[in-house]
């Protein structure tokens, strides 16, 4: 049996406002947390019931900017997707270590 797996780039409500006038595209965010939280749960309710696991990542104000310095990456949606991918390939397959993407 194959497993698809998705990571949902996630915030927690404290870190929102400052994570989107850090992304450089975060004009594109909703304006507040629970306009963002409203649409993101359900996208992760479609998701599960296609039969996807979503992995919610928490994007980390800090630490989130230093992986994408580590990893050439700007602060927009592109990297959060990559962090999210690469969390939640960690968490499928139980690896743990390097940050970087591979």
């Amino acid at each position: 049996m194959q497993v698809q797996i998705i990571g949902m780039a996630w915030y927690k409500p404290e870190n929102f406002d400052r994570l989107r006038t850090m992304f450089e595209d975060g004009h594109k965010l909703h304006r507040t947390y629970n306009e963002w939280f409203a649409a993101a749960e359900t996208g992760r309710k479609k998701f599960e019931s296609q039969g996807v696991r979503v992995v919610p990542v928490d994007i980390d104000p800090d630490a989130f900017p230093k992986w994408c310095k580590a990893n050439g990456m700007r602060l927009n949606a592109d990297a959060r997707n990559k962090y999210a991918s690469f969390i939640a390939y960690q968490v499928a397959t139980g690896a743990q270590g390097d940050e970087s993407v591979h």
